[in-house]
């Protein structure tokens, strides 16, 4: 029964997790985002640079990993020696679920290095896009929207 419990805790944050890591591509809008006008300008992109951006930091992790670590250490032992290991237990659950939370909603991401027809170089950091690739040279359009910018070709 323990076991099976410990299984259903960890499919369900896991896909909990999942579903909370964002879309950092520039092909992807929020709702509040959605048909709201947007500023657009144009530019050449000057360098790539493949980069990581880290995953989200929320308490789902922590809370589903202290869970299920305070249950595995709760049955260990018996009496008093039971509660300090489900103490412990929680405490490197929670560690364990933090950093699995982090490393599951990493995403691997670019660096866009752009020179703007106004002569200003600036720099974008976006998640990777299968379906879009970017190259030294392409020309590019730059929106924003709510302070959320994006490039794009």
């Amino acid at each position: 029964m323990l076991k099976t419990s410990l299984i259903a805790i960890l499919l369900t944050s896991t896909a909990l997790v999942s579903g909370c890591a964002s879309k950092l591509s520039g092909e992807s809008y929020s709702r509040d985002e959605a048909r709201q006008v947007q500023t657009v300008r144009m530019g050449t992109i000057e360098s790539l640079r493949p980069v990581k951006i880290e995953g989200t930091k929320t308490p789902i992790g922590a809370g589903t990993g202290a869970v299920i670590g305070g249950i595995a250490g709760s049955g260990v032992g018996g009496g008093r020696g039971s509660a300090v290991a489900a103490v412990i237990g929680a405490v490197a659950g929670g560690m364990i679920g933090a950093a699995t939370e982090e490393g599951l909603t990493r995403t691997q991401g670019v660096e866009i290095t752009v020179r703007e027809d106004d002569g200003v170089m600036r720099a974008y950091v976006q998640a990777l896009n299968p379906n879009e690739t970017f190259h030294v040279g392409d020309r590019v359009r730059i929106t924003n929207v709510k302070g959320t910018y994006r490039v794009s070709r």
